[in-house]
């Protein structure tokens, strides 16, 4: 994924290339580093960051009104830097949770102005996120995309999706590569089951949900009423439960350090 949009200083860059820290919510480790030993971490990164983080948190959930909140407030944050860099990362993340969540209409608009003057890792990553990722861009990708990527640049194969998905720990940067997959067209059903799998263990109600219901798709389509039944119950099951609260986090985090 790349959701640790903001980060410490542009030296990061470079050391995230090379040693992989382009990794699901990277951000929060480099927060707490640069709080012990270091500069003062700019205001705008901790108001940007933790607004980022409860926004993801209430898209997963289904909470939109709260996420919509705080997405503006993390734009905003990070609107006062001038960046094209930090506006594309943040417009990317919210994409690709968008995306882990199905919602494979959204073709990232919001990033559009300002990709043309970000960096070749912004550029790659939203190539990436539409299926469209070229050789170039797998050094630019962040370390759990890359095998991705590379193998969608090959000949299908049978059970390719499965292992990979498997091979990435995170649960968002899962849903997410499997939604590459699924926009791909080579999705399988074993992959699909994984996907299921992980937005279940997190809870993860709005992604889930959208995932039951390409399952029971595919199910009726492969002549699996048995699958497909069992995948409706679950739906059911899930629009049955209350949705999580719509509680809103103070519009200023507190600083966790000097």
């Amino acid at each position: 994924m790349f959701t640790h949009v903001l980060t410490i200083a542009d030296q990061a860059r470079a050391v995230g290339r090379r040693f992989g820290l382009w990794a699901v919510l990277g951000l929060l480790v480099g927060l707490l580093a640069g709080c012990a030993a270091g500069p003062r971490v700019p205001d705008w990164q901790i108001e940007a960051h933790g607004a980022q983080q409860r926004a993801i948190r209430a898209e997963l959930e289904g909470r939109q009104r709260v996420a919509e909140l705080e997405w503006q407030r993390a734009l905003e944050a990070a609107q006062r830097t001038a960046r094209a860099d930090q506006m594309a990362r943040l417009a990317l993340s919210r994409c690709a949770v968008a995306q882990a969540a199905l919602d494979l209409a959204e073709r990232c608009e919001a990033a559009q102005p300002v990709l043309p003057r970000a960096g070749a890792a912004e550029q790659a990553y939203a190539r990436y996120l539409l299926g469209q990722a070229q050789a170039a861009d797998l050094e630019w990708l962040p370390s759990a995309h890359r095998p991705t990527a590379r193998r969608l640049l090959e000949p299908a194969a049978a059970g390719e999706a499965v292992a990979l998905l498997r091979a990435i720990d995170d649960p968002l940067a899962r849903l997410v590569a499997a939604s590459v997959w699924l926009r791909a067209q080579r999705l399988d059903p074993e992959a699909l089951a994984l996907a299921v799998q992980t937005a279940s263990e997190q809870g993860w109600r709005r992604p889930l949900l959208a995932w039951l219901r390409v399952q029971v798709d595919m199910a009726q389509r492969r002549g699996e009423a048995e699958l497909a039944a069992a995948a409706q119950q679950r739906i059911e099951w899930l629009l049955a439960a209350p949705a999580a609260p719509a509680t809103l986090a103070p519009a200023t985090p507190a600083r966790s350090g000097p």
